[in-house]
């Protein structure tokens, strides 16, 4: 009896342990697929009924990918919801075949191109230390110095950034919507691996020295989940740091153990399990285990235990009910630095969809911040003309 259960012991440490390096290679590993959690109940010319979700229940307007990203369609407000289906607007089938039984996820994207918001753009490349990455660059109505480098999330591309656009347009900023190491269009590190905002920063950094070439002297930095983790590396490392105005952040991730500890319980994950994921990533040893060419140094994302070296005013946008990055973080920091941050809690938003949820509210908040940001502006704008 005995060794049986020593046996029994032993199995569940392999489980657990094969378990552990499985869920810390997917953390790091950009995805091939996504989890296609909808189904597609009923397709009309003018609404789309789906089975009720977290997601699919929310008020407002999204992108709808399905069969695995060869279709793409918006969808707006809810016309008739009960507790296993809602009936939506259908805006527009952009492409694919939209039909009863397929698969799909709700996604915070709504514009896919720069072409969809009538402003003059180009493409324009930044060179990074890996090469060229493509990025998007729409002026401002009128030649200015004030510029904003829009960052995505993890897995996605920078067209989720293009919500932001209309907003800093208005307020005078050209926009910059960059890519970065391991997307699609920008070119793979080594290893092919994510560094949570570690390495990723490089090339934020990269974009804003292409911005101060080119005449940027105030620069707003933004980003979205993970791209705020690397948004904040970047302010805290980058050499040109001086030029850094202020920062927003959408649904951010201010320290990823809390991330990953709540990403481990909704997995129903022991706690012990999470912990060991982010000893695997942050470890040398764990390199060997995960394909990484240097391990992640998770001290150094945690903004909670460096909101001191923060000095910049901050705009913090973060859903209570974010279900994917928890606001914990984003709380503590607003309740470390209230000096520098100014927090927006929403509480209907989930994640990064708080300007799909209610564009007008987001886009009134930011605008304001930037208008009392304005004054520190033409401060700026003076030192540099002092020399």
């Amino acid at each position: 009896m005995a060794l049986g259960v020593v046996g029994i012991a032993t199995l569940s440490s392999v489980v657990a342990a094969a378990l552990t390096v499985r869920v810390a290679r997917q953390v790091v590993t950009p995805p091939k697929t996504r989890e296609e959690d909808i189904r597609v109940i009923a397709v009309s010319d003018k609404t789309i009924t789906l089975t009720a979700t977290k997601d699919s229940l929310l008020p407002g307007r999204y992108g709808l990918w399905f069969d695995q990203g060869e279709g793409y369609a918006r969808v707006g407000a809810v016309v008739d919801a009960t507790s296993t289906a809602v009936t939506r607007e259908l805006i527009s089938v952009d492409y694919g075949v939209l039909g009863q039984g397929a698969r799909a996820r709700l996604s915070g994207w709504f514009y896919l191109s720069p072409k969809e918001l009538g402003y003059p753009y180009s493409d324009v490349e930044i060179a990074t230390e890996l090469g060229p990455a493509p990025a998007w660059l729409i002026p401002a109505e009128q030649p200015g110095d004030s510029w904003v480098i829009e960052v995505h999330g993890r897995a996605v591309r920078r067209s989720e950034t293009l919500r932001a656009v209309e907003v800093f347009r208005e307020a005078g900023y050209t926009s910059l919507l960059v890519s970065y190491r391991n997307d699609e269009d920008a070119p793979a590190s080594a290893d092919g691996r994510y560094s949570l905002g570690d390495s990723e920063w490089k090339d934020v950094d990269a974009a804003l020295a292409y911005a101060v070439a080119n005449g940027a002297k105030n620069v707003v930095l933004m980003g979205w989940s993970m791209g705020g983790a690397i948004v904040l590396q970047t302010a805290t490392r980058s050499a040109h740091a001086r030029f850094i105005r202020g920062i927003v952040l959408d649904s951010p991730v201010i320290d990823w153990a809390s991330v990953l500890g709540f990403q481990g319980a909704e997995m129903r994950l022991p706690a012990v399990a999470s912990k060991a994921v982010l000893a695997v990533i942050g470890n040398r040893w764990g390199k060997r285990l995960t394909g990484q060419h240097e391990s992640i140094d998770l001290a150094r994302l945690d903004f909670v235990a460096r909101a001191d070296e923060l000095t910049w005013p901050i705009l913090l946008m973060h859903s209570d009910d974010d279900g994917y990055v928890p606001s914990t973080s984003s709380h503590a920091l607003a309740e470390a630095r209230p000096d520098i941050v100014t927090f927006d809690a929403f509480s209907v938003a989930r994640h990064t969809k708080l300007w799909n949820y209610d564009a007008g509210r987001w886009n009134v908040d930011i605008a304001a911040w930037l208008a009392a940001l304005a004054p520190s502006a033409a401060a700026t704008r003076e030192r540099f003309r002092r020399g």
